[in-house]
């Protein structure tokens, strides 16, 4: 893709979700030996992976952790507990099987892919203009959309950047307006003062980049790892693979998408809401409820990961229940 129109266009051919696989999923789902809709949200999810993956039974023979690294401008000024050099130590950690995503991937069955993108070169100050080019945005973008593996049966999609939930919440502000206070938290984990400055920066960043352009916000605001989910995302799309967004920077990158058409992001789920603030403001917004709450706020695709044990165990009762027929149960009196 050489330009934005390019990818415009690209994301106006997303089709709809698979209806007869759908309907097959649910043409069994009343048959099973349980009273209807007592399994609550795991039917939800059943039918879900049917509707994207475009076949019933659902699959979950492949699936695939993709994490995207990225540095920003921002963080030299003060709006993140810990130096933008940790970005890259926290990529070796994954490289080395150290941090939290290793371990749920291990025990979930997900194969994980980490991209640093260009880690020796952060975003621009987006208080003083764009953070990136046009092109180092689709370049970007590209590399989260070659990330996705062709024949994979779900994605779960995560970030690592140092000052990226100030990107974040710029985004949202971009994108849903409001107040910079609404949409700022303490990432990882900043104390009063700092908090006070990243709101500034925040409130700064939007005022400097005034677009209607929801790639353009991107481009603005947004960071590499950003431009990436937004490339994994589409491309899971065009590829019909469900995906688990993960927590607040992931799914404002994604909010992008839902800028551009509504229904841009039917194929995700939300694995967690974050325990930043701006995240539940967020999915309220996009009308999406996450899967697990619990106070996570780490990134790296951890709280997706997590909710990977939900989806599994849907699948498990789907297509391992026995019917009323098989059982030689009684179904309810009609």
């Amino acid at each position: 893709m050489d330009s934005f129109a390019d990818l415009y266009r690209l994301i106006s051919g997303f089709r709809a979700e698979d209806q007869a696989a759908a309907a097959a999923c649910d043409a069994r789902e009343p048959k099973l030996t349980k009273p209807a809709g007592s399994l609550g949200r795991l039917e939800e999810i059943t039918r879900h992976l049917c509707a994207w993956q475009g076949v019933h039974p659902p699959q979950l023979e492949q699936m695939q952790a993709c994490v995207f690294a990225g540095n920003h401008g921002v963080a030299a000024l003060g709006v993140s507990a810990y130096p933008a050099a940790v970005t890259e130590q926290m990529v070796i950690n994954f490289q080395n099987g150290g941090a939290a995503i290793n371990q749920l991937c291990r025990a979930f069955g997900l194969d994980l892919s980490v991209d640093d993108i260009e880690l020796d070169r952060p975003t621009e100050d987006f208080t003083r203009g764009p953070a990136m080019s046009e092109d180092d945005c689709l370049a970007a973008f590209a590399i989260g959309f070659e990330a996705v593996e062709e024949g994979a049966d779900l994605v779960v999609i995560g970030e690592m950047g140092i000052g990226n939930t100030t990107s974040a919440a710029a985004l949202c502000l971009a994108l849903f307006g409001g107040q910079a206070e609404d949409w700022t938290g303490r990432g990882t984990g900043v104390g009063d003062d700092q908090l006070k400055r990243k709101i500034e920066v925040v409130r700064k960043g939007v005022a400097a980049n005034p677009t209607d352009d929801p790639l353009e916000k991107l481009a603005s605001l947004g960071g590499r790892e950003l431009a990436a989910i937004v490339g994994a995302v589409t491309s899971a799309r065009l590829k019909r693979i469900p995906v688990i967004l993960d927590g607040y920077v992931c799914t404002a990158a994604a909010a992008v998408l839902h800028a551009i058409r509504r229904d841009a992001l039917d194929h995700c789920l939300i694995g967690h809401v974050s325990a930043e603030p701006g995240h539940r403001l967020l999915l309220e917004k996009l009308e999406k409820r996450p899967l697990l709450d619990l106070d996570m706020r780490l990134g790296e695709a951890s709280g997706a990961a997590a909710a990977i044990g939900l989806v599994k165990a849907a699948v498990a009762c789907h297509v391992g229940m026995a019917t009323f027929g098989e059982a030689g149960v009684s179904n309810k009196a009609h």
